[in-house]
């Protein structure tokens, strides 16, 4: 008990600190509490009790993490509730109150909340369809009162998005990218120190292998949140962020071309652990290594200049992608007409060349599908 009060006050602390999720959340929530006690304060005053409750039901549907989303989610939730309101009253008023009019009314709704315009409020037309049907006898009046009570909450539940919006987080997203480059690049550069080392360490390089995994869920997540925030910037009242509208498509575009290149660098360190395992590794040519090496730390240079926040200087990115695109040409050459090499050390060189190569042509053509986004 007392780990979860506490972990609770951390996260209340990080959200008073600073900008991100946690203080979103923490606004998000009291946005929610005012927004369902001003609606079911109205609905009390202005309403029959038997329908107040709506209105903060209403209010709680009504407030999602973005305008837009917010708007699609009560737009979707009035229409179920117009849909089962309506099915409700015709029941009633055609075939009257009964055992078996419930029962054909509980398979309509059904049926009508599969339609997919509804999104996840097609439940609701069932719902709504039975208090219309079971408290209001499906009488006119109580579905009108019905109607005013979702009015009130989706008011409320939307004034409160237009007075306190939510904040806008376009730098955090892109400096997330940024950030994921970064630790891309400096992977590589470990890795080439690695190849370069007399005395490789093992530990180290399996760890890599491991957080290789984490990485692929960081940029799960990093697209996320780019999604989100592209959402974000529908509808909000806030002012948009200058170049808000490329700068967040490059983004995630970049989280794609960052995925692509993480296999090829997750096989190329596990062909290196088994090198490492099988004594081939210190087998290989010192000249392989060095110049191998060198085509990492230039990949590594040109990944860095992707992942950039600021604009990429598209001709300096190209010239580096063709100038490590030569020097792996150089290093292949050299690999097929060196002689005196073992089976084993050609096969690990050609699958780490193999790798290069590959990580390469995603690299420019990532780069070129992340250029049309801008």
């Amino acid at each position: 008990m007392w780990s979860a009060v506490a972990e609770r006050a951390d996260y209340l602390r990080r959200a008073a600190r600073g900008a991100g999720a946690e203080r979103d959340e923490v606004l998000l929530g009291a946005k929610t509490v005012v927004a369902a006690m001003a609606a079911w304060v109205l609905a009390r005053h202005l309403l029959p009790p038997a329908v107040s409750t709506f209105a903060p039901f209403t209010a709680l549907v009504a407030l999602q993490a973005t305008v837009y989303r917010s708007v699609r989610v009560c737009v979707q939730y009035v229409l179920a509730m117009a849909a089962g309101a309506t099915l409700a009253a015709s029941l009633a008023a055609s075939a009257g109150v009964h055992g078996w009019t419930f029962g054909f009314l509980t398979l309509v709704a059904l049926c009508i909340g599969r339609i997919r315009r509804f999104g996840q409020q097609g439940t609701q037309v069932a719902v709504v369809g039975f208090f219309a049907f079971s408290s209001g006898q499906g009488q006119i009046a109580y579905i009108g009162h019905l109607v005013a009570s979702v009015g009130i909450g989706a008011l409320c539940g939307l004034a409160a998005h237009l007075v306190l919006a939510p904040a806008r987080h376009t730098h955090r997203r892109r400096q997330a990218v940024t950030d994921l480059y970064t630790t891309m690049a400096q992977r590589l550069d470990d890795l080439a120190d690695t190849l370069e080392a007399g005395d490789p360490d093992r530990d180290h390089l399996r760890q890599w292998r491991r957080d290789w995994h984490g990485l692929s869920a960081e940029c799960e997540r990093i697209r996320h949140a780019i999604d989100t925030e592209i959402e974000n910037g529908r509808m909000n009242p806030r002012r948009t962020i200058g170049g808000a509208g490329e700068a967040l498509p490059r983004a995630r575009e970049a989280v794609t071309v960052a995925e692509r290149g993480m296999d090829h660098l997750r096989s190329m360190t596990r062909t290196v652990d088994y090198a490492l395992d099988s004594g081939e590794l210190g087998n290989l040519p010192a000249t392989f290594r060095t110049r191998f090496s060198a085509v990492l730390r230039a990949v590594a240079t040109a990944r860095e200049e992707i992942g950039r926040a600021s604009p990429t200087d598209a001709d300096r990115l190209d010239a580096e992608i063709d100038g490590a695109a030569a020097d792996l040409e150089r290093v292949q050459w050299r690999e097929r007409t060196s002689p005196g090499a073992s089976p084993a050390v050609h096969a690990v060189q050609g699958t780490l060349l193999t790798d290069a190569g590959r990580l390469l042509v995603d690299l420019r053509s990532g780069w070129q599908s992340v250029a049309r986004t801008s």
